[in-house]
Order: structure tokens, then C-alpha cells, then sequence
């Protein structure tokens, strides 16, 4: 049996997810945490965790490479 429909939604573009970021998130990876601190991000005790811990570890990364390069 056929699924969908035929020759797809001619309106798909529309509900496509778009993004304006230089460098798309396209890339997934799991972080592992304690139970307590996953609680409070369900909680929503931080808004957007996402994108803070995006602009964390890209802050920690800038860090690493300003102290391999020589002054």
C-alpha cells in the first residue's frame, strides 16, 4: 500500500525548517548529566538550554585555540 501522497506536497517548502545562521545546526551529539541538573532543564529553570550550551562550548573552544596561538 502506498504511503503519502503522490508526487508529495507541491506546498512542502513551506514547512520546512530554515535558518539564517551562518553554520546550520545540522549536527546532533548526546550529552550525558546528572539527574538533578536534567530535572531543573526540564523544569525549564533555563530558557533555551540549547543555544547556552552551543554558545558555552563554542566560548570553550575559542578559549583553547587563543592559547595554542603563540602572542
Amino acid at each position: 500500500m502506498a504511503k503519502g501522497r503522490p508526487g508529495g506536497n507541491p506546498e512542502l517548502k513551506k514547512y520546512q525548517f530554515t535558518t539564517d545562521r551562518e553554520d546550520p545546526l545540522v549536527e546532533k551529539m548526546t550529552l550525558r548529566m546528572g539527574a538533578k541538573m536534567k530535572a531543573a532543564l526540564k523544569a525549564g529553570e533555563l530558557e533555551d538550554w540549547q543555544e547556552v550550551a552551543r554558545v558555552a562550548i563554542a566560548s570553550a573552544l575559542e578559549k583553547k585555540r587563543k592559547e595554542k596561538t603563540p602572542h
